[in-house]
């Protein structure tokens, strides 16, 4: 999780002081334009429609949306709604980037659903706001937290309205599973507007996490104090889409620089490189990292100190005005009474295996648990692993759709 954004963030943080529309004729390049998540899905000959959802706190989203598959006749036909949501540092671009025949987005449409792709806060499609600029720190004053409680549930709230149905199928990666255990035990009400929520990758409990930059910041950033204080509320690593240009046109397709680019992937996937795809390195330079604000990287660091699933910890002062009680509250994860489907893998740095067990015993209706096989996969592989289509998009869409068919 952590990785991805430290290997890109040194050549977006020095592109801070660059102009890049300059450099790229010096070392001839021409730069690509930059796409939407609309834009990637017309590309492959879908019809895609962009929507915005602004909150009751001001911030605008950006959803997007695939109605139907150009592979069906279904255009006109009213079908079951799936929402996927994001993971940290990320967008709705990761489920489109390893194209139709294995994104999980297009194997969804193809498989007869309203497709909805969600934006958090704080990334490339959501920095907006109705009162607020991103200059402001008061923008950035949000964690995760903030998006399981408000933009989660008014997202869904939107798109079934928008689609006339009651209740939709719910898929999360990462922090888009984190925010599906936030939504459900705290505003429990939303457990009936869920059919079935899949969570690939979890971030929950974390006192196993073995990701070296967790690891490493836990002692600075993991408990209220100052180093705490200094990184709350800004962006972390701002995006530049000029840096972004540079480095999709230099990787992309008969790369520039092949040896360079070689590198970079080695330096992306870590020790969890051994089923990603390569070959889309250049679309996620182009995409990632999408954008946080840094009390969402506190928050999850926090939960590795703590090793309890609990909202943001302010110091035992604020707590106390804030929750009335000196310890932030832990989720109440026994209200979580939806269909609950669960993935986790073995070489997974981020949702580590001992602390995914840990879940089960608070779901009532946990419907599956299921270890990925391979000894091998990591945490970036339930989105952009070669075998990700057979080990994980084809059955979640199946389940999806056994729910539709009465199980």
């Amino acid at each position: 999780m952590f990785r991805l954004i430290f290997s890109l963030s040194v050549l977006i943080a020095l592109g801070g002081a660059l102009d890049l529309n300059h450099i790229g004729p010096y070392i001839d390049i021409p730069l690509k334009p930059l796409k939407t998540s609309a834009e990637r899905i017309r590309e492959h000959g879908y019809p895609a429609e962009s929507h915005f959802v602004e909150t009751s706190d001001g911030y605008i989203l950006n959803l997007f949306r695939i109605p139907y598959s150009p592979r069906l006749n279904n255009q006109l036909e009213r079908k079951p709604v799936v929402f996927i949501q994001h993971g940290l540092f990320s967008c709705s671009d990761c489920f489109l980037l390893n194209g139709p025949e294995n994104a999980i987005a297009y194997n969804f449409a193809d498989a007869g659903f309203d497709v909805w792709l969600g934006n958090a806060r704080g990334n490339i499609y959501s920095r907006s706001h109705s009162t607020l600029t991103t200059s402001n720190p008061k923008f950035w004053m949000f964690s995760w937290h903030e998006i399981g409680t408000i933009d989660m549930p008014e997202s869904i709230d939107y798109v079934l309205e928008q689609t006339g149905e009651s209740a939709l199928h719910y898929v999360g990666h990462s922090q888009g599973g984190t925010v599906y255990f936030v939504m459900l035990s705290s505003r429990p009400e939303y457990n009936a507007k869920i059919k079935t929520g899949h969570g690939l990758a979890p971030a929950v409990y974390m006192g196993n996490v073995t990701d070296g930059i967790v690891a490493g910041l836990a002692p600075y950033v993991g408990s209220p104090g100052v180093g705490a204080d200094l990184l709350s509320n800004q962006p972390f690593v701002p995006y530049n889409p000029q840096v972004q240009r540079l480095l999709d046109s230099a990787c992309g397709g008969e790369p520039a620089y092949p040896k360079y680019c070689e590198t970079l992937f080695l330096m992306w996937a870590g020790n969890e490189q051994s089923n990603l795809n390569a070959t889309l390195l250049p679309q996620l330079a182009e995409t990632h990292p999408a954008g946080i604000s840094t009390n969402q990287g506190i928050h999850f660091i926090q939960l590795k100190v703590s090793n309890k699933f609990r909202q943001y910890d302010f110091g035992a002062k604020k707590n106390q005005l804030k929750y009335n009680q000196a310890e932030p509250p832990e989720y109440p994860l026994e209200k979580i009474t939806a269909d609950t489907f669960l993935y986790y893998g073995l070489n997974d740095g981020s949702a580590n295996a001992k602390d995914m067990k840990r879940l089960p015993q608070f779901l009532p209706n946990l419907r599956l648990f299921h270890e990925v096989p391979n000894p091998t996969w990591g945490h970036l592989d339930f989105i952009f692993a070669k075998q990700v289509k057979q080990e994980i998009n084809d059955p979640v869409v199946q389940y999806c759709k056994a729910y539709e068919e009465g199980y």
